[in-house]
Parts: structure tokens; sequence; C-alpha cells
């Protein structure tokens, strides 16, 4: 059995094809988007989903098909959750009739040393899911078609089953790209020419996200228009409906938690959002509210104070260095959260919650809840990381192994005598603290995302102490009377 266990009846795939490309910049991002965008026009309802870690392209997904974009990753969940959280994901919030899974990197890259796990390819073989290929023509011409015969015979258990050609130049460039793709025996489902303009912008990690582009809307809109006008949708849904039958049990958080009721009360965690705070994964707050607990989003750089019965912090990822200045200047906020990181309010940071509760990020001022500092580096680390709890702390038990995800631009420099939160492939990372001085930890900062779904026991001690929390103190957000 998975790591993600569920107490489901069995239920059927829906239609579903997964969007894969040789190589990154290829274009996968825009032709998912752009699909999704179109067939939801057309009256589907589309679930999306991205293989890997990545938070950035769920958001235009979100935006897209108007439900939450979900990630797919065998590394971080484990390989038998993924049909689990598949089929959860198409029946949440409502049962969808298509699943568009966006791919990452090249078709057959994951983990460095694993032959391919946790790659796109790997993931369609387990939805048993066809692969539409989306191949950048701009440097190449016949040679696309022996490009796209090696990804479709390299494993027999991944089935490509069309192409869509991206970055044409010419009506005699594509008919030559696709008269070589015709000679491989796969159909060519669209044609896009040169349109850089809807491209998303990108910087120093990745796409921008959605959420800080104020005109990501009408860009989706045209985007629609081009892949509606020069794709085959109605060859599209045919080959998503070809995918065999598959059936399995959906993911359910609550046969992974058990709900700690303590006067039949559910504490408020209170979740970091808004422009600075755009990743996390859609479980995280569907395993509080399983185990419990209220989420309730906050924005970092508007709101002035925490929800209203705040008993827990949940600061996931972001950019808060683009932010910095704003964040700063919300003077009132960092002094809330430092009071009650300072109080012993269970709070659990990834990554940007990391940065944000540091003294100082490049020298601005954050919350300073911890004796660090922060600033950027030209050096980017990225990558899977194996992790071990060093000691007992709010989500784990010493010697726990943790699966996880890094991705950053920056350092912290944490003063020595401070225990870390986990050890990375041996390495200190973040900060376990106990600033309440309560004989237990009740801060877990670290540079590690966690895929809560995957170690499902994370959410719960996390939720268990925000109940103890809350039964003992007056929460952030109210008055003692």
């Amino acid at each position: 059995m998975s790591r993600s266990q569920s107490g489901n009846d069995a239920v059927n795939a829906p239609p579903r094809f997964v969007v894969a490309a040789p190589a990154s910049g290829h274009g996968k991002t825009t032709v998912t988007i752009g699909l999704i965008a179109a067939l939801r026009r057309l009256g589907h309802v589309v679930a999306p989903f991205k293989v890997g870690p990545d938070y950035i392209d769920p958001g235009y997904h979100l935006l897209a098909a108007g439900r939450p974009g979900r990630n797919l990753d065998p590394f971080l969940v484990g390989e038998d959750a993924i049909l689990q959280l598949f089929l959860h994901g198409c029946a949440r919030p409502t049962p969808c009739d298509l699943a568009v899974v966006e791919g990452v990197m090249g078709l057959f890259d994951g983990r460095l040393g694993t032959g391919g796990f946790a790659s796109t390819g790997h993931v369609a073989a387990l939805l048993r899911a066809p692969v539409v290929l989306v191949l950048d023509a701009r440097h190449t011409s016949r040679t696309i078609g022996a490009i796209a015969h090696g990804l479709a015979t390299w494993d027999a258990e991944v089935s490509v089953a069309g192409v869509v050609l991206n970055q044409c130049g010419s009506a005699r460039h594509a008919a030559e790209a696709v008269a070589a793709i015709g000679e491989s025996g796969l159909p060519v489902l669209g044609v896009l020419g040169r349109h850089d303009d809807l491209h998303a912008p990108s910087r120093h990690l990745g796409l921008v996200p959605a959420a800080e582009r104020p005109h990501a809307a009408a860009d989706l809109d045209r985007l629609a228009d081009r892949i509606a006008a020069d794709v085959d949708l109605a060859g599209i849904l045919d080959l998503a409906r070809r995918a065999p039958a598959l059936a399995g049990r959906a993911w359910d958080p609550t046969s992974v938690l058990t709900p700690l009721s303590v006067g039949g009360s559910r504490p408020v965690v209170a979740v970091a959002g808004g422009r600075a705070f755009t990743f996390r994964y859609a479980e995280t707050t569907e395993l509080l509210q399983a185990a419990g607990c209220e989420t309730v989003v906050f924005d970092p750089l508007v709101d002035a104070a925490l929800p209203p019965g705040t008993a827990g912090l949940y600061l996931g990822g972001g950019f808060p260095e683009v932010h910095a200045g704003e964040l700063a200047g919300n003077a009132n906020l960092l002094a809330a959260i430092r009071a009650a990181v300072s109080a012993g309010m269970p709070t659990v940071a990834e990554c940007a919650g990391l940065l944000y509760l540091c003294a100082t990020l490049d020298d601005v001022p954050m919350t300073a809840a911890l004796p660090a500092t922060a600033r950027m580096t030209p050096r980017l680390t990225l990558g899977y990381r194996g992790s071990v709890a060093p000691a007992d702390t709010l989500l784990a038990r010493a010697g726990e192994h943790i699966t996880g995800h890094e991705f950053h631009r920056t350092t912290v420099d944490v003063p020595p005598g401070i225990p870390p939160a986990w050890l990375l492939d041996g390495r200190p990372d973040g900060v376990s603290a106990d600033p309440a001085g309560l004989g237990v930890s009740t801060l877990h900062a670290s540079y590690l995302h966690v895929h809560w779904a995957g170690h499902p026991q994370l959410a719960q001690r996390f939720a268990d102490a925000v109940h103890r929390y809350a039964s003992t103190r007056t929460p952030a957000g109210e008055r003692e009377t």
C-alpha cells in the first residue's frame, strides 16, 4: 500500500492525456493551459495536474480550469499514491469529464540516478494515459520526425499518441516537419506558429506566477483562441477517450487523519497567501481540515492582523524577495506574527516562510521571529531531497525519514547552537525551536517543501499541536476578557 491510504470504493479514471516534450522550453505549459482553457470553453469540466513539485504551473492551471491544479510526484508521495491522488483531483470540487496532466522537463527525465523514476513517462505509465508531445521546431525541420520516433519507441509502457508542433516559422517549414512526423506513424494534432507574445514572462525561479500578472486572464483568452484555431481539439478528445479503463480508490484525507476534538472546536490555521505566498499543495489545507482545523488564507502584503481565532500558522513558499518592501511595510502584521511565534503558536514555514520569519531579507526587515538573516545569491539550489528529523520536532519524530524538494536562490544564516529542522542528505537545514520555553518544539522552519499527502503524519502532528494550543490559550485575533 502507499503512504496515503484510502477507504473509498474503487472509481473509474476519466478520459485523460499527458502533455510532454523532449526537454524544458518546448512550450508544454503554454500548450497545456491553452488546451485546458479551449476545452473548458467547449463545456468540458477539466481537472488539471502537474508532474513534479512545480508550484507555478498549477497556478496557471487554476486560471484556465477554474479548479486547483494538483501535483503528481512519485518521489514525494510514493508510487502507489499517484492514482489515488489523481482520482481525488478528478472528483474535487466536482467530478470532471476530462483530465489534463502537464509533464515536467523531458518525457523521461526523472530523479537522477534512478532510471527515470518520477518522470513524466513514469506518471503517464502509472495512469495509463496517452501522451501528446509538444515539439519546438525552431531549430530543425525533418529531424523532428526522428525525435518524435525516438520518444515514441523508447519505452513500451509509455503510449505516445500524437504531436503538437510549436514555433513553426512558415507554412513550408511546418509542411516539412509534419511530413517527417508522419513517417513515424504519429498524427500531428496541431501546428502553432511563432507567437512570442503568448508566452508568460520568466524571472529567477521560472515563470512569473499567474497571481502576480494582472493581465494573465486576458492573455489566457488569446491563447485559448489560438489553440482552438490551430489544434485539432476533436482529435485530442478522441485520444483522451481511448485511454484504457483504469479503476482505483481515490485518496481521502479523512481516512488518513484523526480529528482531535477539544471541546468540539475547530481552531483556525492561518495560511499565508496573496502574491508573495503562492506555493502550496492543494492537499495541505485538505489534510488540516480533515484533522479538525479551519484553514483561513491571509495576505501578508495587505492584512494588518492574523485572522480571528488563529491558533496555528502555515507559511508556505513564494517570492518574498520580490515583495520584500511591501512585506516590510506591513509593520502591524510583522509584529503580530513575531508575537504569535514567541508565544508558542504552532508554526510551519517552508522556504519563503523561512525567509519571512528571519530578521532581515537582503537587509530589509522581516518578522524577526527567528534570530537569522537571509539574502539572495546567484546560485540556484534545486532538487529532490531525502531528509531525516535529527530530533523530535513539531512535525516529525527523531530519525523519521521524509522526502521533499528544494528550490531557491537564497541562503539563511542561522546562529550556532539552534537545532535544525531537518538533515537534508545529511546537511543541517532550517530551524526547530521552542521560542516560548514550553519544552517542546512549536516552530518548524526549513527550505524543504514537503507534500503532506505523502507524509500525512506531519499534518496530524501539526494539527494536534494547534488543537492543544487553542485549548490552553486565547487565539491571536481575539481579546481576552
